[in-house]
């Protein structure tokens, strides 16, 4: 049911509207600009303002900024902060997410008004502490050294109930999905290659096999929509999908699904990476290689013709939002996020590896406790050619 008074966009008539909220989303600040020009990203770093070191091939996220962090709660109900967003992932190069994240965190190092010198010093904690989770994989950090910011977070998502889900993304329904600036409508051939996704093996295994269902879990749609969400990638298919799951208790429950269109990454892949054609399927390996708790709740599918991924969403899933933020918490969110990510990418590679691909990330400092060079001179040239994309990008948008 729509919003009383609200027209919204037909199925054939979301293009327009789509690119013109992408184009607003993206004028907000630097950082969300950041966040939507993963293309710009990869081509200016065709010609890097310093040499960036060949790291092992491995499972990279591609889009390594600071919202694709996040509380994700496993199978066995612990939640963690992990990597939450595979869209763009590949395999190649690890150097890249380092980039990329430290580019993230001297954006919004920026908008909370953080001098050079922070920056510097942030630039500092993420490569050391990357460096550090290289040759501890398996270790997770100690609580103290959390940011506030994630400490809440996770007191937050270990707290949210079914119930509490609902009220964030469906103002409170439960059993449907209300139709407004956030959900639109679908079309009549949508709903039904829905409906049979929803009987298919795939979604069946998916439901059961998380929860401790049985195999006998009968699923029944009750609702679905087209999601106005994200930055980039909007404008591709995306919907959520509501579920009635009926075990043989009798006990009634509910099931939220993200449909998502899976789109070649713009991410550089190693030469010698082999990748499925379904783009659904390189996104639902990539989760399960960085971050497992996200890929067992993950299967490909089609909709449409096109490729898509199909993700069960938890009420414990939460995206941050990143406040300004003092210089004490800056250094803690940096030194930890890189350990996230250190982790991700060391639980891919042998020992030998992990000791080679740490030599080579700390073998270019100008002098003992600064970042690498290559690491700050990239970051701090990216820094100047987003700026100024997106003064320019900011220049056509209307007040």
């Amino acid at each position: 049911m729509a919003d009383s008074g609200r027209k919204l966009p037909s199925p054939s008539a979301r293009a327009k509207p789509l690119a013109a909220r992408r184009k607003l989303k993206m004028a907000r600040s630097l950082g969300t600009y950041i966040r939507g020009s993963t293309t710009s990203f990869y081509q200016w770093l065709v010609h890097p303002a310093a040499a960036i070191p060949a790291g092992p091939p491995v499972w990279i996220c591609g889009d390594c900024h600071i919202g694709n962090f996040g509380p994700i709660a496993s199978s066995d109900g612990e939640i963690k902060i992990q990597i939450r967003d595979f869209d763009q992932a590949t395999i190649g190069n690890p150097a890249f997410d380092l980039i990329r994240l430290g580019l993230s965190l001297a954006a919004d190092a920026a908008t909370s008004d953080l001098s050079g010198v922070t920056t510097a010093r942030m630039l500092e904690h993420l490569q050391q502490s990357y460096a550090a989770g290289l040759t501890q994989p398996g270790r997770s950090p100690a609580k103290a050294d959390d940011p506030k910011l994630l400490r809440k977070l996770l007191r937050v998502a270990e707290n949210r109930s079914w119930k509490k889900l609902c009220k964030e993304r469906f103002d409170g329904a439960q059993r449907s999905i209300p139709l407004g600036s956030r959900f639109w409508p679908i079309s009549q051939r949508e709903r039904d290659e829905i409906g049979r996704l929803v009987a298919s093996d795939e979604m069946s295994s998916l439901v059961t096999c998380l929860r401790g269902r049985d195999n006998k879990t009968k699923l029944t749609l009750l609702d679905a929509a087209y999601w106005v969400k994200g930055c980039s990638s909007l404008g591709r298919l995306r919907y959520a999908v509501l579920l009635a799951v009926q075990d043989k208790s009798g006990k009634p429950d509910y099931c939220l699904i993200d449909i998502k269109e899976a789109v070649r990454p713009k991410a550089p892949a190693h030469r010698r990476a082999g990748f499925p054609k379904h783009d659904g399927q390189r996104v639902v390996l990539a989760a399960r290689r960085l971050s497992p708790s996200v890929g067992q709740r993950m299967q490909p599918g089609r909709i449409l013709g096109r490729a898509v991924f199909i993700r069960e969403l938890r009420p414990q899933d939460i995206q941050p939002e990143i406040p300004r933020l003092a210089k004490d918490e800056v250094l803690k969110l940096a030194a930890f996020l890189a350990g996230v990510l250190a982790r991700a990418h060391a639980d891919q590679m042998n020992a030998s590896t992990r000791r080679e691909w740490k030599r080579k990330l700390t073998g270019r400092r100008r002098s003992k406790g600064r970042s690498a060079s290559w690491l700050w001179e990239n970051v701090v040239e990216l820094m100047a050619r987003h700026e100024r994309a997106y003064l320019e990008h900011c220049r056509d948008v209307p007040l």
